[in-house]
């Protein structure tokens, strides 16, 4: 991701894509950046392709809701047009009322989350198994969620259920030295 401070505010180069026009004033307050609006899940033909387009003219930054609506159109996008980056809110940070969403995330937690941007690698074979979650204490246990929501946030990957967030692992780049790492900060209750 290329970042420029701009009036104190980040300017962010790639395109930004979010679900709703209420994300796009929550985007658009945290940092300078040109948006894309799918729509939520009804993401037509004609969107597709101006993210394609975007994505092959200055690159394209994810940015959907962390619930299961957002994750389906992530995949959707991912499907059609490769390379794109990717940025996880925690779902405590999106929450409010009840409602959970981009537009109810603080500024500064938007920029964090850009800042933690992502790319989906290409095949390979996988860097972590059940094994290593179990042994991490991220599945399997009473405080395994927490502890994952924790991992996730840390890493910029955001929190899921145990077989997501595997996957996400192995195909977000993510290091075995960043993920000890993480666990550690989760297990110590540094700063997360």
């Amino acid at each position: 991701m290329e970042v420029r401070k701009v009036d104190e505010q980040m300017e962010i180069q790639e395109i930004i894509v979010v679900e709703g026009k209420n994300d796009v004033a929550a985007v658009k307050r945290a940092v300078q950046a040109e948006v894309i609006v799918t729509g939520g899940f009804a993401l037509s033909g004609n969107t597709l392709e101006r993210i394609k387009v975007a994505q092959s003219k200055c690159g394209v930054i994810v940015l959907t809701d962390p619930d299961t609506v957002g994750e389906r159109l992530r995949e959707r996008i991912n499907a059609v047009v490769q390379g794109c980056k990717h940025a996880f809110l925690p779902r405590e940070d999106a929450l409010k009322d009840g409602d959970v969403g981009i537009e109810n995330a603080r500024p500064e937690t938007i920029r964090e989350a850009l800042s933690k941007v992502r790319t989906l690698a290409a095949g390979g074979a996988p860097r972590f198994t059940l094994n290593d979650l179990m042994f991490a204490g991220l599945v399997g246990g009473d405080e395994s969620a927490g502890k994952r929501a924790g991992v996730g946030k840390i890493l910029g990957i955001g929190y899921t259920n145990g077989k997501q967030f595997l996957n996400r692992l192995n195909h977000y780049g993510v290091t075995r030295e960043e993920f000890a790492h993480a666990c550690r900060r989760v297990e110590t209750g540094e700063n997360i």
